[in-house]
């Protein structure tokens, strides 16, 4: 591969299931950019020698996925504000002088998604309901704060570790119990599952919605299956609903913008290319 070919790429453990490389292809593709994009399939053995060897390896950039993102952090030289915050990094820059910069573009992702799917009253001026605490729902309750949503409540079925986020995130931030999840959507204008319930060969989430207005906004992050109980639903009862595939879409603008030169949209072209070999 000539050295004018810019190259990034995807690791992870396994690795077969990322759409990433089937998001920057069509980029690629799209934009007719002259690089190369892959996936890595890396262990926790060979983790440290691959970001290290990035420049030998001609590798501008590198996202990050399961089970990595937290472990990363101890390798990079530079983190960004939102990766600090968060304790998480989806995104690694091989910058000019040779030092390793992670990123999370998670909650960047999730909030464009937002943005481009939904059309109406704006979601993120009331109460939102974050249902899960683990890395997801850190991200999100994070991008949520940054928009300036005055009241968040995050319902997780482990309450201390919903209580740990709150605390590492700071803001408008309050917990409620598991056990009051259905009476919480009272006041609620968005609701976001960040958890796996719902998605495929797992338990579906447990969430009556009898109370949520009809107005309030339903999102999941799940995207396999694309519309979830929960959205399917929402959707039965007149709530508008958005889906999760547009985060992750969204998420890999940043990277692709650092790394190839070229800020990129997502269409709806985009999302039925991806959707065609949804592999999650």
């Amino acid at each position: 591969m000539s050295q004018d070919v810019t190259k990034a790429g995807v690791i992870g453990w396994p690795i077969d299931h990322s759409l990433s490389p089937r998001i920057f292809d069509y980029w690629l593709k799209n934009y007719g950019i002259k690089g190369l994009y892959k996936a890595y399939a890396v262990n926790d053995i060979s983790l440290s020698k691959v970001l290290s060897s990035m420049r030998e390896k001609g590798l501008t950039g590198l996202n990050i996925t399961v089970p990595y993102k937290q472990t990363v952090i101890k390798y990079v030289d530079q983190l960004s504000s939102c990766a600090r915050k968060i304790g998480a990094v989806n995104t690694v820059t091989l910058q000019e002088n040779g030092l390793l910069f992670g990123d999370n573009t998670d909650g960047f992702g999730f909030i464009e998604n937002i943005k481009q799917n939904y059309n109406g009253i704006n979601a993120f001026t009331g109460v939102s309901i974050v249902i899960g605490a683990g890395g997801a729902a850190r991200s999100i309750v994070a991008s949520l704060v940054s928009v300036g949503v005055k009241k968040i409540y995050i319902i997780n079925r482990t309450r201390g570790n919903a209580e740990k986020l709150a605390k590492d995130i700071g803001g408008p931030i309050s917990v409620m119990d598991w056990s009051e999840r259905h009476v919480s959507l009272a006041d609620a204008t968005f609701v976001v599952n960040t958890t796996t319930l719902g998605m495929n060969g797992k338990p579906p989430l447990d969430l009556r919605l009898d109370l949520l207005p009809k107005n309030a906004l339903v999102n999941d992050i799940v995207y396999a299956p694309i519309e979830t109980r929960l959205l399917k639903n929402s959707k039965i009862r007149g709530n508008p609903t958005v889906d999760g595939i547009g985060m992750l879409l969204h998420q890999a603008r940043p990277g692709f913008t650092t790394w190839f030169g070229e800020e990129p949209i997502v269409t709806e072209d985009l999302r039925n290319h991806v959707l065609a070999k949804k592999g999650d």
